[in-house]
């Protein structure tokens, strides 16, 4: 059964979505942009009777709590900070990640921080490498060289409701198998009444997660934690050659394609799950 939590942390409300035995091996799901832990709404229920699930929707997103963005720093770093926090709230003291998207790289901040409280890493489409973005990354791109009122404004167009069913739908070959009150639900709480600069300042603070790439690289070269990538191959987003990548700090990494889009458990989530329990039998929980 899964069930739906608060934990107060530093004063904010953050939702979490949790199923599985408490003395289970744990494994913390991270979301992305422009979801929440909805994302993992179908994962959870095909992985829990043996693990542990906690997957948390970060500040600003999903049912936490979204904070005034010029009375909360929306960076990386401090979403970081929060979730580290909440990882020992709720009793995570070793656990594995499974990050997407923004996720990555809170999750690698965490890793990089706290080794040896990592089991091992699974990605969705998080991205550690420059390899790994495509050119839908332009624009934001544009930005960070120059971070004027202009450009700004620019990306408003990612924040609206077609871009938003484009990031599910985008490479998908049977587009009805993507549930419609997944983009639904993420545009509902995008067009909240602030949280379009909310967005906006983390589409800003992306670029400090490239200038830490090399960082994350080094962690997965010294600590070789045991990694699996399932990539949704046809993501608009995060390219394969992100996937591929991994292998050259951690050759013991095992990579997974899909014939699918950015949001791969919409449509694979049975064969995601699949991957995760062999991997988790012979590959993180079978070498302890």
């Amino acid at each position: 059964m899964v069930t739906c939590n608060y934990k107060n942390i530093d004063g904010l409300s953050i939702f979490y979505r949790e199923a599985g035995p408490k003395d289970a091996p744990a494994v913390m799901l991270l979301h992305g942009f422009p979801t929440s832990s909805h994302m993992y709404r179908n994962l959870i229920p095909l992985l829990c009777d043996r693990y542990r699930l906690v997957a948390p929707d970060l500040p600003g997103f999903g049912f936490s709590d979204a904070p005034d963005h010029t009375q909360f720093a929306y960076t990386f770093d401090h979403l970081t900070e929060i979730i580290d926090r909440f990882t020992m709230a709720v009793g995570l003291d070793r656990y594995a990640l499974y990050v997407f998207d923004y996720g990555a790289p809170i999750g690698f901040r965490l890793a990089n921080a706290h080794p040896e409280r990592i089991t091992a890493l699974i990605s969705q489409n998080g991205n550690a490498y420059e390899e790994g973005l495509s050119e839908g990354w332009n624009p934001i791109q544009r930005y960070w060289q120059d971070p004027t009122l202009e450009n700004r404004m620019a990306l408003r167009d990612f924040l609206k409701p077609d871009t938003t069913k484009f990031q599910y739908t985008h490479g998908v070959a049977d587009a009805t198998l993507v549930a419609p009150e997944s983009y639904t639900l993420d545009q509902a709480l995008l067009d909240r009444s602030g949280n379009d600069e909310i967005q906006l300042d983390l589409f800003l603070d992306y670029q400090s997660n490239l200038a830490l790439y090399p960082k994350f690289q080094e962690y997965f070269r010294t600590h070789r934690p045991p990694i699996l990538a399932v990539w949704g191959k046809n993501d608009p987003f995060f390219l394969p050659a992100g996937a591929k990548a991994f292998t050259r700090d951690n050759p013991a990494t095992e990579v997974r394609f899909y014939d699918t889009g950015h949001f791969a458990l919409e449509t694979h989530v049975k064969e995601v799950a699949s991957a995760i329990r062999d991997f988790f039998d012979y590959k993180v929980f079978m070498m302890r």
